[in-house]
């Protein structure tokens, strides 16, 4: 078995930030030469996910609008009392879409559906310097 780890770094714009991860992870796929395995996708952080999603415009604007609902900006959360930054929201939405994603790869692809790609979303309430994860098991 053989494990690869590389580190993407992105910059994002804050709430509402989904950016496609599709063309690096699969550079990343294919630098690693690894035919069958897994890619887990991670992000450091609390306010930010990864997820899937068809990144097409109508999407692009549910997503946040879903995001608004279920979390709400401009309410207060008891995190922004003890901390007094203003992205209590963005905690719990990153709680809810998870740090990371696993994906199989087989025959040196990943096994995505045709409309399905791989996302960073941020969640934060200013623009942040991300690092992404990525480590491949497999042969």
């Amino acid at each position: 078995m053989k494990i690869h780890n590389e580190t993407i770094e992105l910059q994002t714009g804050g709430f509402p930030d989904i950016i496609d991860l599709s063309h690096q992870i699969d550079e990343v796929l294919t630098g690693s030469g690894i035919r069958n395995g897994v890619m887990t996708i991670f992000v450091p952080g609390s306010t930010a996910g990864v997820t899937t999603i068809e990144y097409e415009p109508g999407l692009l604007k549910d997503l946040p609008a879903l995001c608004e609902k279920l979390a709400p900006r401009g309410v207060t959360y008891q995190h922004d009392e003890t901390w007094h930054d203003g992205n209590g929201y963005a905690h719990l939405l990153a709680a809810l879409f998870k740090p990371s994603l696993q994906v199989p790869v087989i025959d040196g692809s990943l096994t995505l559906g045709t409309w399905q790609q791989v996302v960073l979303t941020d969640f934060d309430n200013r623009s942040r310097r991300r690092k992404l994860i990525i480590q491949i098991m497999g042969e």
